[in-house]
Formats: C-alpha cells, structure tokens, sequence
C-alpha cells in the first residue's frame, strides 16, 4: 500500500485545489443503504451526512479523511448511476456560463450545498457528464494514495481531440498525446502535472452509456478487490491486466455504476 497523502492547508485542513484538478467524486444510486454496505464492505468506508440540497447524501469517509460522496436519486428520476467527478472552480458561475459558450450544457445549478460550497452539474459537447466544485468548507477529496481512494479520472469518448479543446478552453489543461498509431489518448496536465486523462474508442464506446467519466479508485491488490467485488454483488466488465501504471480491473457496482481498480505500480 502506498503512503498516505493529505495536503496541509490552513488551519490544519487540506489545500484549495487548483481550478480544473478533479477534487471530488459523487455517485447518485436508487439505492442509498445498500449501496453505503457494497462499497463499505469494497473499500473499508465509513459515513457522515453530507449536503441535503440535492436529496439524501454521504460523505464516505477513510481514517476521518473525507474521499467520495454518495446520495440518493429521488424515485421518479431515471438517470445512469454513474461516478461523476468534480473539477475545480474558483467561481462555479463564470466556469458554468463558459461551459454554455463552448458548446456543453448545465443541468443542474450553480447553487449552494449549504456552508460546504457551491457547486454546477453539467455535460460536455458528448454527453459526458461531470461536476463543478466551489470550495468553501468542503475543500474536496482530503486523503489519496491508499487503498479505496480514487487515484485518477478519465473520460472514455469517441475521439479525443474534438472534446479536448472544450475542456482546455473551460479549465485551462494543458494537454500531452499518446503518440501511437492505435491508441488516441490525451493527458490534462495543469501547471505541468497530470490530472486527468481523455482516452477515444471510436465505435468501442458503450451504446448503453455513450462518452462518460471513469474512475479509478486505489487497491492494495487488485485480483483480490475483483474477487471481493464479485462477492459482494458487483460485476467484472474486464478482469485485472497489467499496464504500465498497474494493474487495472473494470467493475460495475450492483447497481451498474462503473469504475475501475488500480493497482498501482510500486
């Protein structure tokens, strides 16, 4: 397992993050209790009650440290249960109102998640779905690098370089290609540092999900998190392979909600 990281900011807390880093991630299920017992059992978290402004929700919690959310979808809404991360705004308003201009759309707010900050749900020009997070109390994600943290965020869209100018323009990314003949795949640096990743499968992309983020949430072992997740009721889209930043599984939880497992090389 690697060393624990939390960034010390003021007052003892974790830094602001730099706009557009991911600094949070959310899930909406319909299934909020049974779905705290599936990741609990996964990834050893604990809950709190979080912001009710959208509904019923959780903070996820590891050793005290705040990693995830969860809240609850109301019973007349039939949307994709899908991890969605949040990037960093220092004025949700103006990064929402730029999101609009350069072709993406809002769907939920700009509005206020009572002292914890201010937040916008929106989509980008594919259909992919992410959120925009103004710190106030809640700086975001408090704990990374151990196991049932998320370690990294990608966007799984058609082709890269159409959507990667709509990012670059809203937060400002720097951008670093693959180069390779059969891969298309971006890295969203900021100030130098990878933050995320946008990888094109053309025709490969879900019909059932179409472009969509992905998260990768951190494991001791990743074989081990696989067989557990079966245990628990979650399904394996791909079992655990190597590549050349781990080895990675992609899973769905017993809901469908897809995320990935990496186990990250030492």
């Amino acid at each position: 397992m690697t060393e624990a990281r939390e960034s010390a900011g003021p007052g003892g807390g974790h830094a602001r993050h730099t706009p557009g880093t991911p600094c949070w991630v959310s899930l909406m299920v319909h299934g909020l209790a049974t779905t705290q017992e599936f990741y609990g059992a996964l990834f050893g978290w604990e809950f709190q009650p979080g912001p009710q402004q959208l509904g019923p929700y959780v903070r996820a919690l590891l050793d005290g440290h705040e990693v995830a959310g969860i809240g609850q979808l109301p019973p007349d809404r039939h949307l994709p249960i899908a991890w969605t991360p949040y990037l960093a705004s220092d004025d949700v308003d103006v990064t929402a109102e730029t999101v609009r201009l350069c072709g993406g759309t809002i769907g939920v707010g700009p509005l206020d998640a009572g002292e914890a900050g201010r937040l916008a749900i929106g989509s980008d020009p594919s259909g992919a779905v992410f959120g925009i997070w103004q710190a106030a109390e809640h700086r975001g994600t408090a704990l990374t690098g151990v196991s049932g943290t998320p370690a990294w965020n990608e966007l799984v869209t058609f082709e890269s370089v159409s959507v990667a100018k709509f990012y670059e323009t809203v937060f400002g990314y720097d951008e670093e290609p693959v180069v390779s003949a059969d891969f298309d795949y971006l890295t969203l640096l900021i100030e130098g540092r990878p933050v995320a990743g946008i990888h094109g499968v053309g025709t490969s992309c879900p019909r059932d999900r179409g472009p969509h983020w992905i998260t990768y949430f951190e494991v001791a072992d990743a074989d081990d998190a696989v067989e557990r997740l079966a245990d628990l009721g979650g399904h394996v889209l791909s079992p655990p392979k190597d590549s050349a930043h781990g080895r990675v599984a992609t899973v769905a939880d017993p809901e469908g909600a897809r995320f990935s497992l990496i186990e990250s090389a030492r």
